[in-house]
């Protein structure tokens, strides 16, 4: 019997199962120059915004509705969503390129695009890498999962935001 011969992504992924143990991925994006995360699971697909119509008496957050693959989908501008101020003159109206449309799959039978300034990257978070909301001091809303720090204390911080609660609330 020979020794079993495994492939170079064999190895990889078994060393990563081996560093860090059960890790979860997280898509970064910014809003309002700082920088959150939700758990790529919870999206279905990043899309760039198409032409957004807008929907008569809809709630604040919603921007509108479009079409993908002729399917409608509600669009929520998450700034709105999150009470984040845009600057003076930034108007939704004029979407800066890199902004994108989150598609979210969270087991609604619906999908929700969630409109954000820009798409980051994928970090795969080990549980000691997510601290408890409580670490932003004061109380926190529900949609607030944790905070991530991927590098370390010296890295970057990510507010992970749990979508089933956020996009439940009014």
């Amino acid at each position: 019997m020979g020794v079993p011969v495994h492939t170079r992504t064999e190895r990889r992924a078994a060393r990563r199962a081996g560093e860090g143990g059960r890790r979860i991925e997280y898509l970064a994006f910014r809003l309002a120059g700082e920088s959150y995360a939700v758990q790529i699971a919870d999206l279905a697909e990043i899309l760039k915004p198409p032409p957004i119509t807008e929907v008569p008496r809809a709630p604040w957050a919603v921007l509108g509705l479009v079409s993908v693959r002729g399917r409608l989908v509600t669009v929520i501008d998450l700034r709105r969503r999150l009470h984040i101020a845009r600057a003076s003159g930034d108007s939704v109206a004029a979407l800066d390129p890199k902004a994108r449309i989150l598609l979210t799959d969270v087991g609604s039978g619906e999908q929700i695009g969630l409109l954000v300034d820009e798409v980051q990257e994928v970090w795969r978070l080990a549980p000691e890498q997510i601290e408890s909301p409580d670490a932003l001091g004061g109380v926190e809303p529900g949609h607030i999962a944790g905070i991530g720090r991927p590098a370390g204390v010296d890295g970057p911080i990510l507010i992970l935001l749990d979508l089933r609660p956020l996009l439940a609330a009014p």
